[in-house]
């Protein structure tokens, strides 16, 4: 393993809820990484709880997420070190329920 991916690998294992983004959940650089946020907010994510990693100040992280995941688009979530998917998974998830629940799990 690479060292970026084994960066990687500790980010996502070391904390339950882990959004790869472009810009911070308080300042987003696109609209995908905005909606993102905007589903953990309406989830009620305490952004505390809410780990984000802007790949715009590092390249070498913003190429190997998509490489950790097998997933070629910003953003990203992980849940307690599962993968769960991009900004449009995310809100099919959040209206169906499903997403409430993974993030329920990872409240302690």
């Amino acid at each position: 393993m690479s060292d970026v991916q084994q960066r990687i690998d500790q980010l996502v294992k070391s904390h339950d809820i882990v959004l790869f983004m472009k810009g911070t959940a308080s300042f987003p650089m696109c609209g995908f990484s905005g909606r993102a946020v905007q589903i953990l907010k309406a989830c009620g994510v305490d952004p505390r709880s809410l780990t984000t990693v802007n790949v715009l100040e590092d390249p070498e992280i913003r190429q190997g997420i998509k490489e950790y995941s097998h997933w070629p688009t910003i953003p990203q979530l992980y849940v307690r070190g599962e993968f769960i998917g991009g900004s449009d998974i995310m809100m099919e998830m959040y209206e169906s329920g499903e997403l409430q629940q993974v993030l329920a799990g990872s409240a302690g």
